[in-house]
């Protein structure tokens, strides 16, 4: 009795077909997926576009210059970012201060000086504090870190009051509810973004490197400084980047820290105002004309082209290797 072949030239070329037709369907999968948040990118700034453009060209004000933002009478528009900006700026930028040295230490210690038993649950215990919900950073600055913290920044303001940072703000108006106050609870919030992102790249360094540092006689910290930082470095600016992002338009947080100072001043912690996006919370209630409500959309316009910017910054300088 003849048995016929089951793995002939026929079956081969019949295997190969549909491995190049799962190939072709994957590949298209994939580039559909892609093409799919690229359209959605699009579509957003095309939408914010449309509705911003006609409230700023009936804008009676300097929409990059004017500290004025009052969209209560439709016809007769006033409303300006530089406040805003400034506010969101100082904010993240203060933050990110406090943030990034803290998160490379912690990601140091995790991969280079903490046993494994110590490392993973601590590494867990940090990733963590990115599940807490913002309202709850919130309230946890306003009503516990705010006060708190008014002694530390009126003695700075005492101190390194000629500094321009450190200047005379709204302290005591505040009750410590100040850009100050803000910039620690977005630290906080930021500080599992760039620890996880200075991990990761720290466990990346090369065992080879490390290996050759200790062969030459180099101390732990030698050994950190001359070959996992360096290594690392396009990463930790990645996740720093990230972070600034995150930051950049954080709303809830920053809107119950900063809502008794709604004042802001010349670039100074000790005052309080509102970011883009506090700014635009805070009036969702009355999004109901068109022109006003499209005032608030180009502030948000300029908060998503920030954003997008830092974003692509940060994977321009991880090399595309960041995990979102």
């Amino acid at each position: 009795m003849t048995k016929s072949p089951s793995n002939g030239p026929a079956s081969g070329r019949t295997t190969k077909v549909s491995s190049q037709r799962i190939e072709v369907l994957f590949r298209s999968l994939a580039t559909a997926a892609g093409a799919t948040i690229v359209a959605a990118i699009a579509l957003i700034a095309l939408f914010l576009l449309i509705r911003a453009v006609p409230s700023v060209m009936a804008n009676n004000a300097n929409f990059f210059t004017s500290t004025e933002f009052n969209t209560s009478n439709a016809d007769d528009l006033r409303f300006g970012i530089r406040d805003l900006f400034m506010v969101t700026v100082l904010s993240s930028i203060f933050a990110l201060v406090i943030a990034v040295p803290i998160g490379i230490g912690i990601a140091l210690f995790l991969t280079q000086y903490a046993p494994k038993q110590v490392a993973r649950p601590f590494a867990t215990l940090v990733d963590l504090l990115a599940a807490v919900p913002s309202i709850v950073f919130g309230l946890w600055g306003f009503l516990v870190l705010a006060p708190q913290i008014e002694p530390v920044q009126t003695f700075l303001n005492d101190k390194l009051g000629w500094f321009f940072l450190f200047s005379d703000g709204n302290v005591s108006l505040a009750g410590g509810g100040t850009i100050f106050t803000a910039g620690v609870v977005l630290a906080v919030m930021i500080l599992p973004i760039i620890t996880s992102v200075a991990r990761e790249v720290f466990n990346l360094t090369p065992r080879a490197h490390i290996e050759a540092a200790q062969a030459l006689g180099a101390t732990k910290w030698e050994v950190v400084r001359m070959t996992v930082l360096p290594y690392g470095r396009s990463g930790v600016i990645a996740g720093s980047m990230l972070g600034l992002g995150r930051a950049l338009g954080e709303t809830i947080a920053v809107l119950v820290v900063l809502r008794t100072a709604s004042q802001a001043g010349n670039w100074s912690l000790f005052d309080g105002g509102y970011t883009f996006a506090s700014k635009i919370a805070s009036a969702a209630s009355e999004f109901s004309a068109p022109l006003p409500t499209g005032a608030y959309i180009a502030a948000g316009f300029v908060l998503f082209a920030l954003t997008f910017v830092v974003n692509a910054l940060a994977r321009v300088a991880s090399g595309g290797r960041v995990n979102g």
